[in-house]
């Protein structure tokens, strides 16, 4: 990133490449987190946005909506569609019609979803861990207060114009 940084200065020296150097971190580190945590998902035969599924199902205790599946995970309804009728098809979650509206149905985890992800969320949480060892404690808290400024940020500008 640092190179990156020293190249468009060199183009642009007078650009303020601040929000860049924030930024492309992010996603830089995303990425490479990205390709480590999906190892224990991939043993288990899973992509992330399913494991985001199942996760959300078991983390939250109780059935939920596909559209309340998608927006926890920040999905598109297709997109979740598409997830539900695989994990559905592997007897990880279940789907009920709703009695009052034929339109709704309730989705839950079932036996081999929920055994499924609590097997997988220790592997999960012990690549997270390694992935931050070279950071203190006190500095990784720091982080994830400095992340959650951010993201609230983002997230409270939801559906407003973009400038």
């Amino acid at each position: 990133m640092a190179a990156v940084v020293r190249q468009w200065q060199a183009v642009h020296p007078g650009i303020d490449t601040g929000p860049m150097e924030i930024i492309g971190r992010i996603n830089r580190s995303a990425a490479l987190l990205q390709q480590a945590e999906d190892a224990p998902l991939r043993r288990a035969g899973l992509t992330r946005p399913e494991f985001d599924v199942l996760g959300t199902l078991r983390r939250t205790g109780h059935e939920l909506t596909p559209s309340e599946i998608a927006r926890e995970t920040f999905s598109s309804g297709a997109a979740v569609t598409k997830r539900l009728k695989q994990l559905t098809e592997r007897g990880l979650v279940e789907r009920r019609g709703d009695t009052r509206d034929r339109r709704v149905a309730h989705v839950r985890l079932t036996d081999a979803g929920r055994d499924l992800v609590d097997g997988i969320l220790p592997q999960q949480l012990a690549y997270e861990t390694t992935a931050l060892s070279g950071i203190d404690l006190a500095r990784q808290r720091e982080l994830a207060d400095l992340l959650g400024e951010l993201l609230g940020q983002l997230e409270g500008r939801l559906g407003m114009p973009r400038v």
